[in-house]
């Protein structure tokens, strides 16, 4: 049994609200889940997440694989793939964008002042 840790949507028509689970990755989007692991509501400003860390450790330990988006989610509440305190020693190690050159303006026609 493969199991993901992905979104389950949940919520009105147009009002969508999102739960994490982790669900046999053969069962539909809105199956029935082994376990709900937190949500998320993308309307609020910003966005509310809310996660179970231990829970999500656990069962990324015993082989479940994260979605993209729940990956994108774990990133945002400082933990990394792997359900783990993001470290900042890594944020620190990421090289920065260097700043873009700014164009010199371009010269007026001389001419058109004459």
């Amino acid at each position: 049994m493969a199991v993901r840790i992905r979104l389950s949507r949940v919520g009105a028509t147009k009002r969508p609200s999102y739960r994490v689970v982790a669900i046999d990755s053969r069962r539909p989007r809105d199956g029935r889940a082994l376990e709900i692991l937190g949500f998320y509501n993308p309307l609020t400003e910003p966005a509310t997440v809310q996660l179970e860390a231990e829970r999500i450790r656990t069962w990324i330990g015993n082989g479940a694989r994260p979605s993209e988006m729940v990956t994108r989610l774990l990133r945002q509440a400082g933990l990394d793939e792997r359900g783990q305190e993001a470290s900042t020693e890594a944020a620190a190690a990421k090289p920065k964008p260097k700043p873009r050159a700014r164009k010199a303006p371009a010269k007026a026609a001389t001419k058109a002042s004459a």
